[in-house]
């Protein structure tokens, strides 16, 4: 072997054990776990008066707020996630909270407290506002919700839990790191210790190349290697918190109620000659209250005299306030907590003054911008009549996803009872003609109310009215609808003198005729006692609180027949 070729051999074993040393340090710097700390200050990063908000194993992006040594959630998080009764004036700067029996309020600023009239205090504000985002003390909260927190610094944050469910709990076999990452690469977030608890994040990543998403008790969320911890369980979380009862006035057998309209003072002279027409009615609710401006003020046409007639015969008043003014504008007038406190209290006065034993609200123009200033105002309504035995019912539209927002759940919890006024299908500002109440939108706004409230709070209203409606066409082919309101025999009348003998349509369950006159055509579905029938069966077979009725006098007598029948 000559020279060159020994030295050839030479540098290719050199060669080779280079290679073979650099490509074990490669195989050992891959498989060597990193022992780069990421510090919890960049993996939280927060200014100095911010706190972390991980609700239950979730990192909020909202931020919570720092002062004097207490934590401030911000409002949004409270009342979306935490306890939707907390309700924030923006106007008067008042923040108020509502329990059955109690309403709870304070200003912006203020450790001054409110539960009804007793003043109390705390050693701290209970709202801060900044850069004008509202924020309540979460000791405050907690006071009044199902939660509970923890408190650690280094960097702020706040462990909130509010979910009562279970999750998948492991303990750590052996110490280990959490990563950032889920690999050996990843940053160190902390050293973790034997016996320590950890919460699985998300179980679809249990197995995510060996490691698993984890949750530390303290809040922080990060990567853990499966072989170093415990076999996974479930563990049910449970909260200690004792909520507050809201009870309810409940009457004995089922409610007849009928409404009757009453337009100035001598009407209410009309109550006895209406209801000897009657059989079996248990609650008359006259529309006594008007709102008259935005302040809170109302009209009254209260009648001491009229409520001692109604008692004679058995029979309950539950008067009727309504929002029908033009002049008024119900946002503004909500919205205010003292003008909701001044309309509360002339109702209260009312109804202590006459003796009523109900208020029924008819507010059917509060528009989406209103919603949740309205669903405060009966929440404060409900505390006034349960600390006083007034029964408060509430008129509602049909539900449907556009009128969401008048919230019949929070409705059905707080009041006495809801009445669903399943009518006006097609009313007087329909563009098609139409039934008033066919049988399958009273059927749907029976199922409806029925998965939001308890078949105990609910009365489903029926109509003593129906239709005429008028078509007529342009020589351009273009259909107009106009249509007047008839009470029973006066509809049927108006088929008569036309000559017109009615048929029974199943669809709608009522009896229909058309006509035509005078170049127009004329259409009318009939409210009568079969059509009534139709809709006391299923009411009856839903087994509902009863029924109520727009409006007295505008029946036939023989209705009464029908009504009492199913009702009884």
């Amino acid at each position: 072997m000559d020279k060159r070729t020994k030295l050839a051999i030479i540098g290719t074993s050199v060669a080779l054990v280079l290679i073979a040393i650099l490509v074990g340090a490669a195989i050992v710097k891959k498989f060597t776990p990193s022992d780069k700390v990421m510090e919890l200050t960049e993996y939280y990063k927060l200014n100095s008066d911010e706190v972390m908000v991980i609700m239950q194993d979730k990192i909020s992006d909202k931020k919570a707020l720092l002062e004097d040594g207490n934590v401030y959630l911000d409002y949004d998080t409270v009342v979306e996630m935490l306890n939707k009764r907390f309700y924030w004036d923006t106007n008067e700067k008042i923040l108020s909270y509502t329990t059955p029996t109690e309403v709870i309020k304070t200003k912006a600023g203020s450790a001054v407290y409110y539960i009804n009239e007793d003043k109390k205090k705390t050693n701290y504000p209970i709202v801060t506002i900044k850069d004008n985002e509202v924020y309540i003390a979460a000791d405050f909260v907690k006071q009044y919700s199902d939660m509970r927190y923890e408190y650690y610094k280094t960097p702020n944050r706040i462990v909130i839990q509010y979910k009562w469910e279970d999750y998948l709990f492991t303990t750590v076999k052996k110490a280990t790191q959490l990563r950032y990452e889920p690999s050996i690469k990843g940053d160190i977030l902390v050293e973790l210790k034997p016996d320590q608890i950890l919460t699985y994040v998300d179980t679809d990543e249990v197995t995510k190349g060996g490691f698993s998403k984890v949750m530390t008790e303290d809040g922080i969320i990060g990567y853990v290697k499966n072989k170093h911890v415990a076999e996974s369980d479930y563990d049910t979380v449970k909260s200690d918190y004792k909520a507050p009862e809201y009870t309810h006035i409940k009457k004995d057998g089922t409610i007849n109620l009928v409404w009757h309209q009453v337009t100035n003072m001598d009407a209410n002279d009309n109550l006895t000659y209406l209801l000897n027409k009657t059989q079996g009615v248990t609650t008359v609710s006259p529309t006594w209250f008007k709102i008259v401006d935005n302040e809170g003020s109302i009209d009254s046409l209260a009648d001491k005299s009229y409520v001692e007639k109604a008692h004679s015969l058995g029979i309950e008043v539950w008067a009727l306030a309504d929002d029908f003014s033009a002049e008024v504008d119900m946002a503004s007038l909500l919205s205010y907590t003292s003008r909701r406190e001044k309309l509360i209290r002339e109702l209260m006065e009312e109804a202590d003054q006459y003796n009523l034993d109900g208020i029924n609200i008819d507010f059917e123009n509060i528009s989406q911008e209103a919603g949740a200033d309205y669903i405060e105002f009966i929440r404060e309504l409900s505390v006034m009549c349960r600390n006083n035995s007034i029964v408060l019912s509430i008129d509602n539209y049909v539900p449907t996803s556009y009128t969401a927002y008048y919230d019949r759940e929070e409705q059905g919890t707080v009041a006495d009872y809801l009445i669903v006024m399943a009518y006006d299908e097609h009313h007087g500002n329909s563009e098609e003609s139409g039934s008033v109440a066919s049988i399958g939108f009273v059927e749907d706004a029976i199922n409806s109310i029925l998965e939001m409230v308890p078949k105990e709070r609910v009365i489903i209203g029926i109509p003593f009215y129906t239709r005429q409606w008028k078509e007529t066409t342009d020589k351009d082919g273009n259909v107009s609808v106009t249509s007047k309101a008839y009470g029973m025999s006066g509809a049927q009348a108006l088929l008569q003198d036309n000559g017109i003998e009615p048929k029974w349509d199943d669809e709608t369950g009522q009896y229909y005729g058309e006509y035509e006159k005078d170049g127009a055509t004329y259409k009318i579905w009939l409210e009568e006692e079969d059509s009534i029938k139709t809709k006391l069966k299923l009411i009856t077979q839903a087994d509902m609180a009863g029924i109520a009725c727009w409006k007295l006098g505008l029946e036939k007598e023989s209705i009464w027949d029908v009504i009492n029948k199913y009702l009884n």
